[in-house]
C-alpha cells in the first residue's frame, strides 16, 4: 500500500500564489486587445493629420494660383489702358487702383501662405509624436522609419528632409519666398506709380518703389522668423532627438 500523504507534504498556505498575482503574471488576451486598440486609435489620428495637411496644402496652392492669375491679368489690363489713354489723363488713377487691389489681395494671400506653412510644420511634428508612440508599442519598428520619431525641432527637420540636410535652397525655392518676391514687386509698382502720378520724378518713383518692396519683403521674412521661434518656445516635445541642441541655445 502507498504511503499516505501527511499534512507536512502539502505546501504551506502562506507560500501559495494569490489568484490575483497569477492573473497578472500570465499573459491575457485583454492586454493584446488593449495594444491593438491603442494602435488603431493612433493610426486613425495619423490619417486624420494627413488628410488635414493635404487639404491645407491644396487650398493654399489654389489661392496662390488665383493671385498669380490676378497679377498677370492686372498688368495686362494696365498695358491696355495705357495704350487706350496714351499713358495720360485718367491712366494714372486707374493703374493705381488696379495695383492697390493686387497689393491687398497679395497681402492676404501672403499671410495665408505663411499660416499654412506653420500649420504644415505643426502636422509634421504631430505625426512625429505619433511615430514615437508606435515605437513605444513596438520598439522593433523604429529602425524601419526614415521620418523621425522625435517631435522636437531636430526631428521636424529630419522628417522634412531625411535623405540629406536641409539647405538654403529649400527657402529660396519655397512658395513663401515666391510670393514675397511677387508681392514686393507689386508693392513697389504701386508706390512708384503713386509718386509718378503725383508729379514726382522718375528717379524718385523708382527709388521709393524699390525701398517699399524691400521693406515689404524684410517685414514678412521677419514676421515668419519670429513666428517660427515663438512656436518652438511654447512647445514642449514628448521625445527629444538624442544629442539635440536646446532651442534657447540655437
Amino acid at each position: 500500500m502507498g504511503e499516505r500523504s501527511s499534512p507536512e507534504d502539502s505546501p504551506p498556505e502562506d507560500v501559495r500564489i494569490p489568484a490575483s498575482e497569477q492573473e497578472r503574471a500570465a499573459p491575457t488576451r485583454e492586454s493584446d486587445a488593449a495594444l491593438g486598440r491603442r494602435a488603431q486609435i493612433l493610426a486613425t489620428e495619423h490619417w486624420g493629420l494627413l488628410a488635414a495637411r493635404s487639404t491645407a496644402q491644396s487650398e493654399v496652392l489654389t489661392r496662390i494660383t488665383i493671385f498669380l492669375t490676378l497679377v498677370s491679368a492686372g498688368l495686362v489690363t494696365i498695358g491696355l489702358l495705357g495704350q487706350a489713354s496714351g499713358f495720360a489723363g485718367w491712366f494714372g488713377g486707374a493703374s493705381i487702383a488696379i495695383l492697390a487691389f493686387l497689393t491687398l489681395i497679395g497681402f492676404m494671400t501672403q499671410v495665408r501662405v505663411m499660416n499654412v506653412s506653420e500649420e504644415d510644420m505643426m502636422y509634421v511634428v504631430a505625426m512625429n509624436r505619433l511615430r514615437g508612440a508606435y515605437v513605444d508599442l513596438d520598439p522593433h519598428v523604429e529602425e524601419i522609419f526614415l521620418a523621425s520619431t522625435y517631435d522636437d525641432q531636430d526631428g521636424m527637420k529630419l522628417t522634412y528632409s531625411f535623405l540629406r540636410r536641409r539647405s538654403v535652397s529649400i527657402l529660396l525655392g519655397s512658395s513663401v519666398m515666391l510670393l514675397i518676391v511677387v508681392n514686393a514687386c507689386v508693392t513697389g509698382l504701386l508706390v512708384g506709380s503713386a509718386i509718378a502720378a503725383g508729379g514726382g520724378t522718375f528717379g524718385w518713383a523708382v527709388g521709393l518703389g524699390i525701398a517699399a518692396g524691400t521693406v515689404f519683403a524684410a517685414g514678412f521674412m521677419t514676421f515668419g522668423g519670429v513666428g517660427f521661434r515663438s512656436a518652438w518656445k511654447q512647445y514642449v516635445p514628448r521625445r527629444k532627438t538624442p544629442g539635440s541642441t536646446p532651442p534657447s541655445l540655437r
